[in-house]
């Protein structure tokens, strides 16, 4: 199951590659989170290192990625392993409309209610 968090990015790891040929890069991504601001640790694995490569330091981003658990001599760990990044804002922004004042409202508007024709 994938999700999607966006946030500003805080840092950006250099790449790790293990004895194994594992490689993997980690970034912190802070989301705001109503009172209190949430740093989120995100890993990418092997061909998805390279998505980092775009992204820099202060820039929005929305990350898609998975949950990924496992145990470990009786102790239970969990990774956010991400898989895409978009870049910017994630979703189009709204239109910015002044919002109607009531002085904006004609005195007599109650006198109208009747005059819509369906």
């Amino acid at each position: 199951m994938a999700y999607d968090l966006t946030g500003k990015v805080k840092l950006i790891q250099d790449a790790q590659t293990f004895g194994s040929g594992f490689t993997k890069r980690e970034m912190v991504v802070t989301v705001e989170d109503g009172k209190y601001p949430q740093e989120i640790n995100l890993e990418f694995v092997q061909d998805k290192v390279s998505l980092l490569d775009t992204v820099q330091v202060g820039q929005e981003v929305t990350v898609t990625f998975d949950i990924r658990g496992r145990e470990y001599n009786g102790r239970y760990f969990n990774n956010l392993q991400g898989w895409k990044i978009q870049t910017g804002a994630a979703a189009p922004a709204a239109e910015d409309k002044p919002p109607v004042a009531d002085k904006d409202v004609p005195a007599d508007f109650d006198e109208y209610e009747d005059d819509i024709p369906f």
